[in-house]
């Protein structure tokens, strides 16, 4: 349904289907997902979160015994994730205290594990900050998906995978990226819920 809605993104299929089985190999392996962008990438950060930590096509219902009944009847089963930009103060404070460039870097750095993934979303795929945060992730031995435009970038030489979808401004980019992790959310729900 993504590619007969948005046909332009057959271009990227291929790295899309990889990305979603990176998500699918992430959350069986128990690990977590990061996720970061500056600007418009980080309000989408955020909405990557909402999308995979509660119900989004689907209700997820949770069967943990450990919780009882009446509170598991409010709760939905969630797939952790964290979205890096919402963290505010520590950003702020790093960025004044020892360097913009490495905000990211340091919450991959605190957070990040080897079963983990880290979602890089920069429009430009140059950004200084995102670009960090993935060398980081490569040397904890975390797997990294880049979202960029289509232009060749640094995140493309390091990112496991790339979805480079095809438009190079950037509201036209980000136009983009809402239907690919759409996808990849949905994706990950239904194979997993």
């Amino acid at each position: 349904m993504l590619y007969e809605r948005y046909p332009a993104l057959q271009s990227c299929k291929d790295s899309i289907e990889e990305a979603l089985q990176l998500l699918i190999e992430t959350y069986r392996n128990g690990g977590k997902v990061l996720v970061c962008g500056n600007g418009g990438s980080a309000a989408d950060s955020e909405h990557i979160v909402g999308e995979l930590m509660k119900g989004f096509m689907s209700k997820r219902p949770v069967t943990d015994e450990r919780i009882p009944e009446a509170l598991r009847a409010e709760l939905q089963g969630a797939l952790p994730a964290i979205s890096l930009p919402s963290q505010v103060s520590l950003l702020s404070a790093y960025a004044n205290d020892v360097s913009p460039d490495m905000v990211y870097a340091q919450l991959v750095y605190g957070y990040g594990k080897p079963e983990d993934l880290l979602i890089a979303l920069s429009t430009s795929g140059n950004s200084k900050n995102v670009v960090k945060a993935v060398e980081v992730a490569n040397r904890l031995g975390m797997k990294t998906i880049a979202m960029t435009g289509m232009a060749e970038s640094q995140l493309s030489a390091l990112s496991t995978v790339t979805v480079r979808v095809p438009e190079t401004e950037t509201y036209k980019v980000q136009e983009l990226h809402l239907p690919v992790y759409h996808y990849l959310c949905a994706g990950v729900e239904k194979t997993l819920f």
